[in-house]
């Protein structure tokens, strides 16, 4: 075994529990998803739970892509995921695909036939449905169901030769129509589809469904233990019906775990899919959706997303986790790796009359006051500035200790300036502010004299770096699923605010993926897909603080 701390678990334990009694002698896991639209918050903790499960006790991990419905699948989703495997910090034994085992899986196929367990019905999609029962009534029998041997093998060869259309034939496994488990009721295990697959081009018009697909590809890969979410607790007497039936020489075990679900976030591929394809976002990476892609492009850090699921745990109950602790993670991760610098994201101008006009000064500034080693940098200081414009009021209330007429506050690693005057437009808006500084009080020079209770950051105007800054809240408004498309009634208006600011020049040379704390407004990340050369966009990761408690 590692010695890499994991917290024990039911998963563990139960593999624990294989080795010590001999039932196997390796562990091999694997992840795989369906590459039918890019991963999400949800995926990351199944990749690390059976990555870092079988790392634990020096086992293998698979990537697979069961890859069985070529008409919502693509190579861009099999890119991505890959993509995003890599990029949490984890390496695959050996990538396969369900695709590699058709002809195997078109044989256990025949197998079933030959043995009487499967059989080649002509009902339609709504028949089969209407035949299958309810939860509380049993289903009754295809009349194609006691069709010869010779008949089933005929129609399913002229299946795969393609005589048929679309949902003219389906093969079904023949079980039980009276099983208390719906699963159970004649399942279709193959169905007529004439598209292309992104991976085997036109070879084949039949297609394993995925309950019949997913067992055979565990077995023939020797998967020991089968993790997958609790939607498929239901199944597993079907799982390893197949693995029987079809007389798999491996027997993968089945485990079942709680998905993860976190609070205003949807985590359902086909609705997030929905968001992309009615513009609500532009595109699967954009930092509102739970993606792996958007995360990482908001500036989450594989760090925090594997801390984050460490610390949730694995449960057997479903439950809703508080989206915030998945930023206190991120937080606590990027704390003492980023420099702390200023930004103005709501500038107001403040122009300092008794500082020299044409002068530049450079001040020291130490980049991570809880981090000496990230050392310090050299930042301007003019007679013109910005500050925040919410760090100025011109009748303020009790208590408020920034910047108003005839207050003194000082600015963070610079002077003590004093308001004097308030310059306002034709609307009465105010645009600019006079003040006067106090050369006596110079950060770092050992001043002792008055005290004032405010401190402000600002930003050099002459010098300064225009900058787009991009504030994310979260995209739906209520923690409830609804069912169909009326999810799209919850999604929050005011999930994106784009504000025009500054940064200071020595962000000049930032690069996408360059994260950094500014002050009082967050933790922040370079875009990768607006910044250019002329043109440097900011994506808030996080805010600074939460009432969130570990």
């Amino acid at each position: 075994m590692n010695d890499k701390p994991i917290s024990s678990n039911f998963i563990r334990n139960i593999v624990i529990a294989d080795l010590e009694s001999g039932k196997h002698k390796e562990i091999i896991t694997r992840f795989p998803p369906e590459p039918n639209g890019y991963l999400h918050i949800g995926h990351a903790k199944s990749i690390t739970l059976n990555f870092e499960l079988a790392d634990e006790f020096n086992g293998r991990t698979h990537l697979r892509f069961d890859d069985t419905n070529p008409t919502k699948e693509e190579v861009e989703y099999v890119e991505s995921i890959k993509e995003d495997v890599k990029w949490l910090g984890f390496q695959w034994e050996a990538l396969y695909f369900a695709s590699d085992y058709f002809e195997e899986m078109y044989n256990r196929a025949v197998l079933l036939i030959k043995k009487e367990k499967a059989y080649v019905c002509d009902l339609s999609v709504d028949e089969i449905r209407q035949y299958r029962g309810t939860l509380t009534e049993p289903g009754k029998e295809s009349p194609y169901r006691n069709r010869t041997i010779e008949e089933n093998l005929d129609l399913f060869e002229r299946m795969r030769k393609g005589e048929f259309k679309d949902g003219e034939k389906v093969l079904r496994a023949k079980i039980d129509m009276t099983s208390p488990n719906v699963n159970m009721r004649d399942p279709v295990i193959y169905r007529i589809s004439h598209t292309s697959h992104h991976n085997t081009g036109d070879k084949w018009c039949i297609y394993p469904m995925y309950s019949f697909a997913h067992p055979l590809e565990d077995a023939i890969e020797g998967i020991t233990h089968s993790i997958c979410t609790l939607e498929f607790e239901d199944q597993r007497p079907l799982y390893d019906w197949f693995v029987r039936e079809c007389e798999m020489e491996h027997q993968p075990q089945q485990i079942e775990f709680a998905r993860l679900n976190l609070t205003n976030t949807v985590m359902s591929k086909r609705k997030l899919k929905k968001f992309v394809d009615e513009n609500i976002v532009d595109g699967w990476d954009d930092p509102r959706m739970p993606t792996i892609s958007g995360l990482r492009r908001k500036g989450y850090t594989p760090d925090a997303i594997k801390s984050f699921c460490r610390a949730i745990g694995v449960a057997k109950n479903n439950s809703v986790v508080d989206e915030q602790m998945l930023e206190h993670f991120v937080r606590e991760d990027l704390k003492l790796k980023v420099p702390r610098v200023m930004a103005v994201i709501r500038p107001l101008k403040v122009v300092i009359t008794n500082y020299l006009e044409g002068q530049v000064e450079w001040l020291d500034a130490e980049n991570n006051s809880e981090n000496p080693e990230l050392g310090e940098r050299k930042i301007p200081f003019s007679r013109e500035i910005y500050i925040e414009s919410d760090d100025f009021m011109e009748e303020p209330p009790k208590k408020y200790f920034r910047l108003f007429p005839g207050n003194e506050v000082r600015l963070k690693n610079a002077y003590f300036i004093k308001c004097n005057e308030v310059i306002k437009d034709d609307q009465g808006n105010v645009v600019e502010l006079r003040c006067t500084y106090d050369p006596e009080t110079k950060s770092g020079t050992g001043f002792t004299g008055r005290k004032v209770k405010g401190t402000i950051h600002w930003v050099e105007a002459s010098n300064a770096m225009p900058a787009e800054i991009r504030l994310y809240e979260p995209l739906i408004l209520d923690d409830e699923e609804e069912e169909g498309d009326t999810f799209l009634d919850n999604v929050n208006p005011n999930s994106l605010e784009i504000l025009q600011g500054y940064v200071e020049p020595n962000m000049k040379e930032a690069m996408p993926q360059d994260k950094f704390q500014f002050f009082r407004h967050g933790y922040f990340n370079v875009d990768t897909k607006y910044t250019t050369k002329d043109r440097l966009v900011f994506n808030r990761i996080v805010s600074l603080k939460s009432s969130f408690k570990i």
